[in-house]
């Protein structure tokens, strides 16, 4: 069975999470250094100081991105279970995505600015956001009928 394009835009948007997912993992063992470098200097002191606080809360985003993940490939039909309010909880992903994602506007207009620079990273995040997001709006909104009514 070919996949329609919307399942390919769920595919991808699975796959994007996934990969924040293990990039957020890699953070957890990579150290101090590693949550300041990604814009969480605050954390990277906390682990410097002997908490597990930063660790912690890591752990939870990778959870919380896998989960993210898993309603994605669920929305293409192809995992063994369907996770419950399926198209409620892709548009909701994707809005929350998005909405990270449009902070590039802001960081691009302050590209130049002497503020901005070393940055760009952040501008990275953002867009792999806005690109995530719309591949779940996208992937959702062109079969949200398909996927209120599918069954398991």
């Amino acid at each position: 069975m070919t996949p329609s394009n919307s399942q390919r835009f769920l595919a991808a948007a699975g796959l994007l999470s996934a990969g924040i997912a293990v990039f957020h993992f890699v953070i957890v063992f990579a150290g101090p250094d590693a949550y300041g470098f990604f814009g969480a200097a605050d954390l990277g002191a906390l682990e410097r100081q002997g908490s597990a606080v930063p660790d912690l809360l890591t752990a939870l985003l990778v959870l919380v991105f896998a989960a993210f993940a898993f309603y994605a490939f669920a929305g293409t039909g192809r995992v063994w279970w369907r996770p419950p309010f399926l198209a409620a909880g892709l548009a909701t992903i994707g809005m929350l995505y998005t909405l990270r994602g449009l902070l590039l506007v802001p960081q691009l207009l302050q590209l130049g600015s002497a503020a901005a620079r070393g940055h760009l990273r952040y501008g990275v995040f953002s867009f792999v956001a806005l690109v995530t997001g719309l591949c779940y709006l996208a992937g959702t909104l062109t079969q949200w009928r398909t996927l209120r009514g599918r069954k398991a």
